[in-house]
């Protein structure tokens, strides 16, 4: 019976602790979803920070170049997030994949491969003569970065490409080996990644190296190795293209930008001048030539250039029209057909042309020829020039190995498919709406709601994957009655099981104060159940905790009632269970007996007598002040005051001042207070050492004022030299007036005569030189009427023109220097009469 009624007790306890767990349960199932989502990512964070440890350890920490590597991390822990974009199908974290080098986009290996062997087929099957030989690349279905045909993935590699099919550890990142990736940092640096093997790009290089800047104006400096490449801000200082300038801007990578100054410059041939950057001294205005070619006849018809025009586009020996025969003309006539056959080449490849030399374009080919057909089956006599197609349907079955491909004529490269597929998809629902294709079908694109417990959220999924598909999050609310004292239930969105304990404000009035109780709301707070059946040895098996819902009572009451601390300095509002005199920690800040200084005594209690009331003076309980006087001295008084701390004015200052004259030389002394209370003119007085001024005024005498401030008065009277303008005449005046252009000394007579007979003198050898120059032209003018005239007889003499030069041609170079010497003689005698 003994034992019976032990079995009967464990068995009635082993109820009871399954019926408890059950409560808790179902307590708590409202959040176990967040309090899951929150272990896993609690283990996702742990798998993260170990991925970049090797990188954190060696750079202090710095983690602010990880930001493009997390984000694809987080990708691959997330459901759903990493998505084959070829069958829009997730990808698992047992499947075998393959990432882009370009995107970082990561593809199903099957769905990859066959993408790559479809795409060349495509490409190939669109050319006529190269079809099927030539290596055409295929494009990443994300990014359209071009790989070759030797790239087709065929074996299922980790991200760093160190191992082959990696083995599936929950603590690792997915389709990670767990290694360093050890892959080389692009732009290559010389170093290699440091985290381990991950999803997406490699973050900078986070070495530390020492470079200096782009100038090498400064020293080096310890930088990251990503980012190496710095300025100094310093001026770049290099020589620009100019070859005059030096370039302004701040340090600064690659080569220095164009001169930005502006100067006036000729175009190449010279005739406009315009405002160009010092960058381009080159430049090409829109005017004709117009320079007469050596041939005589025709101008240059070039736009502005340098150099010499060239020889006349017609002259020398031409060609004919058909470009057999050569003819010697002049450049104004044109150049006639030679009357053999003009024997070009015609448009066909073939035959050629069998009219007469001719201009301009040769006729079409019309001769008949024997001619085949585009696929090769018929033969045809037609004019060269047609094309000739035949009726001939081609019966090679198309891409989809399904249809024929029935063009006309068809040279082999037949075109896809364009019929539809029609198959029934993987959904079992829907048929392939896609062009006829071979291999399977991609999945159906239709799609079904997946829809939350009371129905008004609802997800979009591909049509049959609903019964694989989490229903969706609500937010809507709660429609739940509450099963609290409250009237209407805590807000919150829809779920599945029951509803979370409601938090919202109790409201019931205490005793004490009769205010509302602001915590939330405790009627039905889960706590653990006490006064249990204690275990009565170590056989005996504790029993797992329970909880029971009960009614709290109201926490302290904590409504704010306003109250004034102990120095009158703020009112603050306290508890109102722990209402009562305070002390706000400030300073006292009452005016002390000195009017300066305040108590600086934390905040006390002050007994006010009648003449403190209102005026906020300081009382009994304050300090006394024990500090010197800190008042301002009158502007220019460098000397502090000699008193304690006193309430007042300070008594004048009677210390002397070391000071400078205006003219900087002597040093005067004098007081204090009669610096600081004179006027200007009083200051101006007091700094005058009474000695004459020995300043220069701006003609270079001195000046003869006494000590004075400001500039100098320009009155200068001494006496200066003037001349006239040719140096002759010599006079002494007035600076001032000198100065003030007030006085000029003329030209007389006999500098005129002087000046007339050098004009004269230039005037001859103008006169003289024209002359030779006429001359000249007529000689060759006659020789050129000769050349016309044809050729003479061969007996016959040319008449010989002898034109004989004057005395003026033969000796003007050595009677130049002998007229100047003889006026220079000549104005060094007149100058000492005239003067």
């Amino acid at each position: 019976a003994e034992l019976m009624a032990q079995r009967k007790f464990e068995e009635i306890k082993k109820a009871n602790q399954a019926a408890a767990k059950k409560l808790v349960e179902e307590h708590f199932s409202s959040s176990s979803e967040e309090e899951g989502d929150e272990d896993l990512e609690g283990k996702q964070g742990k798998i993260v920070a170990n991925t970049f440890i090797t990188y954190t350890t060696q750079t202090d920490g710095d983690v602010r170049e990880l930001e493009r590597t997390k984000q694809y991390l987080n990708e691959a822990f997330q459901a759903g997030a990493m998505t084959c974009l070829i069958c829009i199908a997730s990808v698992k974290r047992n499947q075998a994949v393959w990432s882009c080098s370009g995107c970082f986009c990561i593809f199903h290996m099957p769905c990859i491969q066959k993408w790559a062997k479809d795409s060349q087929f495509l490409v190939s099957s669109l050319t006529d003569d190269d079809f099927g030989k030539r290596d055409y690349p295929w494009p990443c279905p994300k990014c359209r970065f071009e790989y070759k045909r030797s790239d087709t993935p065929s074996r299922y590699y980790c991200y760093c490409g160190k191992v082959e099919d990696p083995p599936l550890d929950p603590w690792l990142v997915p389709h990670s080996c767990g290694q360093v990736c050890e892959r080389e940092f692009k732009p290559p640096c010389g170093h290699k990644c440091l985290l381990l093997c991950h999803p997406g790009p490699c973050p900078p290089c986070p070495k530390m190296v020492t470079t200096t800047c782009y100038c090498k104006k400064a020293k080096p400096i310890p930088r990251r190795c990503s980012a190496k490449e710095w300025s100094c801000q310093q001026a770049c200082g290099r020589k620009l293209l100019c070859g005059q300038h030096k370039c302004e801007n701040p340090c600064h990578a690659g080569s220095c930008p164009p001169c930005p100054r502006v100067s006036r410059q000729k175009c190449v041939c010279g005739k406009q001048v315009t405002e160009r950057s010092c960058a381009s001294p080159l430049w090409h205005c829109d005017q004709v030539c117009g320079k007469t070619l050596p041939c005589g006849n025709h101008t240059c018809e070039q736009i502005c250039h340098d150099g010499a025009c060239g020889e006349c586009p017609r002259s020398g020996k031409r060609f004919c029209p058909c470009q057999k025969s050569k003819f010697s003309l002049p450049c104004t006539e044109d150049v006639p057909t030679c009357g053999d056959s003009c024997d070009k080449l015609l448009e066909c490849g073939v035959h050629r042309c069998s009219q007469r030399c001719h201009r301009g374009p040769c006729e079409t080919c019309r001769q008949e020829v024997e001619k085949q057909c585009r696929c090769g089956k018929h033969t045809k006599r037609m004019p060269c020039h047609k094309p000739y197609l035949c009726e001939t349907k081609c019966v090679k079955m198309r891409d989809c190995q399904k249809h024929q491909c029935k063009r006309k004529c068809c040279p082999g490269n037949c075109t896809p498919c364009d019929q539809n597929c029609g198959r029934t998809l993987g959904c079992r629902n829907h048929k392939c709406p896609s062009v006829c294709h071979r291999g399977s079908c991609y999945p159906c694109p239709e799609t079904v709601d997946v829809k939350c417990n009371c129905g008004s959220t609802k997800v979009t999924v591909p049509c049959g994957r609903e019964r694989t598909t989490r229903p969706p999050k609500c937010k809507e609310l709660c429609s739940r009655p509450p099963t609290c004292h409250h009237t209407s239930q805590e807000k919150h969105r829809c779920h599945f099981g029951s509803c979370p304990p409601c938090h919202q404000p109790c409201q019931k009035v205490l005793e004490n104060c009769g205010h509302l109780c602001p915590a939330p709301c405790h009627d039905q707070a889960l706590i653990k159940q006490t006064g249990r059946h204690q275990p009565t040895g170590p056989w005996e098996q504790p029993s797992e905790p329970a909880f029971i819902q009960a009614a709290l009572p109201c926490p302290p009451c904590q409504v704010p009632i306003p109250m004034q601390c102990l120095g009158k300095h703020e009112v603050s509002p306290l508890p109102c269970h722990a209402v009562g005199p305070y002390s706000c920690k400030r300073v006292c800040g009452r005016t002390l007996d000195c009017q300066n200084h305040i108590c600086m005594k934390e905040c006390h209690k002050v007994t006010e007598t009648e003449a403190c009331i209102g005026k906020n003076k300081a009382g009994p309980e304050c300090l006394q002040c024990e500090e010197g006087c800190s008042k301002s001295r009158p502007v220019g008084c460098p000397h502090p005051c000699v008193l304690p701390c006193h309430p007042g004015e300070c008594p004048p200052c009677v210390q002397m001042l070391r000071i400078k004259c205006h003219c900087k030389i002597t040093t005067l002394y004098v007081e204090c207070r009669k610096i600081t209370t004179a006027d200007v003119n009083e200051k101006n007085r007091l700094s005058c050492c009474k000695d004459q001024c020995p300043k220069e005024l701006p003609c270079g005498h001195r000046c003869k004022e006494m000590c004075h401030p400001g500039e100098c008065p320009f009155n200068c009277n001494q006496k200066v030299k003037l001349r006239c303008p040719c140096k002759r005449i010599k006079k002494e005046f007035q600076c001032n007036k000198v100065r003030e252009n007030q006085i000029s000394i003329e030209c007389d007579a006999t500098c005129k005569e002087m000046k007339r007979k050098a004009s004269e003198i230039k005037e001859a050898e103008a006169k003289a030189a024209l002359e030779e120059e006429k001359r000249r032209q007529q000689a060759e003018l006659e020789a050129f009427e000769n050349r016309l005239k044809g050729r003479r007889k061969k007996n016959r003499k040319r008449d010989e023109v002898a034109v004989e030069p004057t005395l003026w041609q033969k000796y003007k170079y050595h009677l130049l220097p002998v007229c100047a010497v003889l006026v220079l003689v000549l104005a060094w005698y007149i100058a000492p009469g005239a003067a």
